[in-house]
């Protein structure tokens, strides 16, 4: 950790590409999870109404909101996502108005992205494998997801958040871009060959 990360009262910034980074994905997020709350409460008005990403069989916006996994917490799970990727895209512009965080607070934050990825892994595994249909807004905000946690977990190991040895800081600091490109490449990939059959016929 440098100076210039770090102040006398422990606070840690961060530069202005991780703020911007924040905020875009945090925007993306924002995005889906309304688009998908608003044809929640339209389908709940009309069962036969078919939202606009509904494009055939599998890219199947309707089939995903109609699943018990839609709301896992008793709630739309994009009602989540509104609270949470607000809270990203507010980090991200006080970043870039020159806030400066605890270590905890960054800590905190690198938690709640670990804990997005993990429930967007799960909704993944669910949409592909027992709903059987994928959803695009539920796309974007996987991606976003994926690209905020690895970017805040960057920062966290360069500035010496997290312990890590010298190498893996290095590793960070050099070619972080790697990792949400292989996840997101894997992910990719999954998507692809469940309905291979379906895309190439």
């Amino acid at each position: 950790m440098t100076k210039a990360d770090t102040d006398t009262a422990g606070t840690i910034g961060a530069s202005r590409g991780l703020a911007w980074l924040l905020v875009i994905t945090g925007a993306a997020g924002l995005l889906a999870a309304w688009v998908i709350t608003l044809d929640k409460f339209k389908l709940l008005e009309d069962p036969n109404f078919v939202p606009g990403c509904s494009l055939n069989p599998i890219v199947s916006c309707g089939n995903i909101m109609k699943s018990e996994q839609a709301s896992v917490f008793g709630f739309p799970n994009p009602m989540l996502g509104l609270v949470t990727y607000g809270m990203v895209v507010a980090i991200g512009v006080a970043l870039l108005a020159g806030a400066r965080y605890r270590r905890w607070y960054w800590l905190g934050l690198n938690a709640g992205t670990l804990f997005g990825v993990g429930f967007c892994t799960w909704l993944m595994q669910q949409s592909l494998y027992e709903i059987n249909s994928l959803c695009l807004w539920c796309c974007l905000a996987w991606t976003a997801t994926i690209v905020m946690f690895w970017y805040v977990t960057s920062h966290n190991v360069r500035t010496g958040v997290l312990p890590a040895p010298a190498g893996l800081r290095t590793f960070f600091a050099e070619f972080t871009w790697i990792l949400p490109v292989l996840h997101i490449g894997i992910i990719g990939m999954l998507i692809l060959t469940r309905w291979w059959d379906f895309w190439t016929g």
